[in-house]
């Protein structure tokens, strides 16, 4: 199944010209990459527990199923990785990027109450990219709205990430891109 995802991705980029101006790809984390709230349904700090990672009650803490392997795959295929996130709660998230061994994929972490805006405006500043080399997925519509406006193609999540969520958007990235 990994092998059929890398090599849809390797057709999508390598049969398209325009995907070669993808640059970055960002994540929202709440109910983006994990299924939950950090700031209100979990509670730090976090920590492994028997192999698991547990909250400080010892709840189970996990992210959506395939979303470990989108990351490694994304990273593998030489895109640089972000995270904007809008969370009161940025040690946890920060905690649990570091728990799930995520910290190796990510060039870029905004994670801090306010507006997408401000850390798409950082990511830029930071990246030395344009906005039309990024594309952003996230669960809520008013972010995508408003990350939409600055010109990211900008993916609305409903059920966590995973492969097909993540195709599908590069092929829309493609799509808005060549019109």
């Amino acid at each position: 199944m990994k092998l059929f995802f890398f090599l849809n991705l390797f057709i999508i980029i390598t049969c398209t010209m325009k995907v070669d101006r993808l640059k970055i790809i960002v994540f929202d984390l709440d109910y983006t990459l994990w299924p939950f709230w950090v700031d209100t349904h979990v509670t730090p700090p976090f920590r492994i527990k028997n192999g698991s990672i547990v909250d400080s009650y010892g709840s189970k803490i996990k992210c959506y199923p395939e979303v470990p392997e989108v990351l490694s795959n994304l990273k593998a295929l030489g895109y640089e990785l972000g995270v904007a996130s809008r969370t009161s709660e940025i040690k946890g998230a920060e905690q649990l990027i570091q728990l799930f061994g995520w910290e190796k994929y990510f060039t870029y972490k905004e994670i801090f109450p306010g507006s997408k805006v401000t850390h798409f405006n950082n990511i830029k500043r930071e990246s030395n990219r344009h906005f039309d080399e990024m594309i952003f997925f996230d669960d809520e519509s008013r972010n995508i709205y408003d990350i939409n406006r600055l010109g990211v193609v900008s993916i609305l999540v409903r059920n966590g990430v995973n492969k097909q969520v993540v195709e599908n958007g590069i092929l829309q990235y493609v799509n808005d891109r060549s019109s």
